[in-house]
């Protein structure tokens, strides 16, 4: 098995949300992490859907000569000015169907573009974008959704496109998109009722666990926060 080595250095993109804030303190107890860099907008006005603050970010990071073994971009949301997911097709609203898409596929998008070259180049590397099991296509058995659930599945598809690039320079890299589960965050807006939920804690520390143990022959995959393969 391919862990992550002791001492390795961690970078949390949207480290000020639910996931993202489980996620940075969670590294902080790792004995083996030897540093956690945080980015997020209520602390650095970042703002991952447009491209010169992403590209800001990862500028500051390069220019003090910093590397990561391990990136998390833990951006995202489900309701977005006030707008949440649609039950039908009829729904269908072209400002908030492009907000899903900035927001949750070329945001990341930008995420891999901009702090990609960051990884590590020696030893295992990993860059996890936080998808959605409701973004796998041959899952989808129940409809609806349709904005978030399409930029979710652009999602996965940017993170193996990706994957396949990022792996002819850095052969150790993993990258893949997590599904954190049903996370008890407020990220729903209430649209989770029904479906058994965990705490963001109980979330990451499946994940982090999922992600040590990811070998490189896993990356362009997408996983469940206990490690467990999604259909496409």
């Amino acid at each position: 098995m391919t862990s992550l080595n002791p001492g390795y250095r961690a970078l949390v993109l949207g480290a000020s949300g639910g996931i993202g804030s489980a996620f940075a303190a969670a590294l902080r107890t790792d004995s083996r992490c030897a540093a956690v860099e945080e980015v997020s907008r209520s602390r650095d006005g970042f703002d991952i859907t447009d491209e010169a603050s992403v590209a800001a970010a990862a500028a500051r990071f390069s220019d003090a000569g910093l590397r990561f073994d391990l990136i998390l971009c833990a951006t995202g949301a489900l309701v977005i000015d006030g707008t949440g997911p649609e039950k039908t097709i009829k729904a269908i609203d072209a400002g908030a169907m492009a907000a899903q898409f900035a927001l949750n596929a070329i945001g990341p998008a930008l995420a891999l573009k901009h702090f990609s070259p960051l990884l590590a180049s020696e030893g295992k590397s990993v860059f996890a974008n936080l998808s959605a099991r409701v973004g796998s296509i041959g899952d989808n058995r129940l409809g609806g959704w349709i904005s978030y659930r399409s930029a979710k599945a652009a999602l996965n598809q940017i993170t193996r496109t990706a994957a396949i690039e990022i792996a002819r320079q850095r052969p150790a890299s993993v990258v893949v998109a997590m599904h954190p589960g049903s996370v008890d965050t407020g990220f729903s807006g209430g649209f989770a009722k029904g479906h058994e939920r965990i705490s963001a804690v109980q979330s990451v520390s499946m994940m982090l666990a999922a992600l040590d143990g990811l070998q490189p022959s896993h990356t362009g995959c997408f996983f469940a926060y206990d490690g467990q393969p999604i259909e496409w």
